[in-house]
């Protein structure tokens, strides 16, 4: 069972010829005209979505996706799919990079040769329930089952100490893969950092400028964007049945977080892996699982190092300090959820610079 098998993505040519049909004869919502994104994700965004994906190679694409050495294996009786990449040049320090949703491993192809080249071997797993690791056929997989079986992952593949990186949903697994492996996670380098206001209101006062504006975005999602979040935590089979059923729904349901920021070929990449899996209803089951878990009663101790967007909330300093061991705090004017796609040489920068000191181990 601990077997690491090589492995390849292969979609049947049977679900590309199946997709393509679905997409092509969709029953469009309707929409009040001129009310652009004011209800939600519009038509004409979907729609162009679709007419893309339609038109996307994705034989072409695939081959891209298998230049990099791909892999699974079980751990805890859910298979795992992972990228394992080694430094260009000597033995590298290795780095565990965890996505969230509606994300994949595709949010860290753009760092694998800078990081590589400095340096780096670099292991990106699935997420159990995303993607090519499979539905989850079980209950309980928060993100401390999740920690755990990325701690045995890297056991499995030799390593004793390593680092961690995260984005999004991301960046709570490795915070809690720094509390399941403290003696072998050296440092956790995020970007965004989840710690909350407990509601007092004394830790409300005297904000500064950066930890007001993170707030502010914070509020102006919660009251405009979380609908996505409780539906997920509280009945997310509800809503599976309609994300199995029809790519133009995924595309306008996952697209709410894959904005018009980003380019077209990485938001039908993360969906299309979404789609050919059969996992967007396990994915959002994550949601669940993660409500249900019991909070951690201590801080972390691993350092921690943030580096977010002040274009999109990356956390409260503030409150971080009360939960992490916050060794660096940095943001930059790069107004994207995604930073380690849409400025991946910053990142790589900032990440080679933090676990630099590890180099030659």
């Amino acid at each position: 069972m601990t077997t690491i098998r090589p492995f390849r993505i292969e979609v049947p040519q049977a679900d590309i010829d199946d997709l393509h049909n679905r997409l092509q004869h969709t029953r469009w919502a309707d929409q009040i005209p001129d009310s652009g994104e004011e209800y939600g994700v519009g038509v004409d965004r979907v729609r162009a979505l679709a007419d893309y994906w339609l038109q996307l190679d994705w034989r072409k694409l695939e081959g891209r996706l298998n230049t990099h050495p791909q892999f699974v294996t079980e751990i805890d009786g859910q298979r795992i799919h992972f990228l394992h990449i080694r430094a260009q040049q000597g033995a590298g320090f290795p780095l565990v990079l965890t996505h969230g949703w509606p994300g994949t491993f595709v949010e860290f192809l753009e760092l694998i040769d800078p990081l590589t080249a400095a340096g780096f071997d670099l292991v990106i797993p699935s997420v159990p329930g995303y993607g090519f690791s499979g539905p989850t056929t079980e209950k309980g997989w928060n993100d401390q089952r999740i920690a755990r079986a990325w701690a045995e992952l890297m056991s499995r593949l030799g390593y004793e100490r390593y680092g961690a990186v995260g984005n999004d949903g991301g960046s709570s697994i490795s915070v809690e893969l720094g509390r399941t492996a403290p003696d072998r996670v050296v440092g956790l380098h995020v970007a965004q950092v989840y710690s909350f206001p407990s509601g007092d209101p004394s830790e409300m006062t005297d904000l500064d400028a950066d930890e007001q504006r993170s707030l502010e975005t914070l509020n102006w999602f919660v009251q405009n964007k979380m609908g996505f979040n409780v539906l997920q935590s509280q009945q997310p089979q509800t809503l599976a049945h309609a994300l199995a059923d029809s790519p133009s729904g995924l595309l306008g349901w996952n697209s709410q977080l894959l904005g018009p920021d980003l380019d077209d070929e990485f938001v039908i990449t993360n969906i299309a892996v979404h789609w050919f899996t059969g996992t967007a209803g396990s994915a959002i089951r994550h949601y669940f699982e993660k409500d249900k878990a019991a909070a951690p009663a201590e801080p972390s101790t691993v350092p921690l190092a943030l580096c977010g967007s002040t274009g999109d909330f990356h956390g409260i300093r503030r409150f971080a300090d009360r939960d992490h061991n916050i060794v660096s705090w940095r943001t930059h004017e790069v107004h994207s959820h995604y930073l380690h796609h849409a400025a991946a040489d910053l990142m790589a920068t900032e990440i080679a610079e933090f676990f630099g000191e590890f180099l030659g181990e």
